[in-house]
């Protein structure tokens, strides 16, 4: 007897935990509009947006060290992940990509920042990104296949993991 009951507990266990993880990968965006004071994860109110410096500001901070923590960027939302919501991208000067994961997956953002300007608080830095994890996010943003399959060397960028960010206009 005692072994049948354990096989019934140990098949309910397995089955919540499949339906969880389904539940968890299946999970979209918020929704909302992302209007001038929202904000997601840690409040960052606190951060004026005078003391966030720009992109390009902390790339030259990185040059000496590989790691800033405790950061606040400022600028212009240009991708969000339309999955989850669990990365987003900030413009640059020179128009390539700054990526920005949220901390933990600890929450997500709407694909409505899109086009916002934000105040970012977490950790910067250097990082080589391997070619499958690149190539992950490119499917994340819907890239054609032609551009996911030209992803052939792994990348050092600098990294950014925000504890929390507010929109600011």
């Amino acid at each position: 007897m005692k072994p049948l009951l354990y096989s019934v507990l140990l098949s309910l266990c397995l089955s919540s935990l499949c339906f969880s993880q389904e539940a968890v990968e299946k999970k979209a965006p918020p929704a909302g509009n992302a209007l001038v004071g929202d904000y997601y994860g840690a409040n960052v109110s606190k951060v004026s947006e005078g003391k966030a410096i720009s992109v390009e500001k902390l790339e030259s901070g990185l040059k000496n060290t590989k790691k800033v923590e405790n950061v606040a960027v400022k600028g212009l939302v240009t991708d969000v992940c339309e999955k989850r919501g669990c990365w987003l991208t900030i413009k640059t000067e020179d128009g390539s990509p700054f990526f920005v994961k949220m901390k933990e997956y600890a929450f997500f953002v709407p694909t409505s920042l899109k086009g916002k300007n934000v105040v970012l608080e977490g950790v910067a830095e250097k990082k080589i990104t391997s070619v499958e994890e690149l190539k992950h996010y490119a499917k994340d943003a819907k890239k054609a296949q032609s551009e996911i399959d030209a992803i052939t060397a792994p990348k050092e960028e600098i990294r950014f993991l925000a504890d929390g960010i507010r929109v600011v206009n």
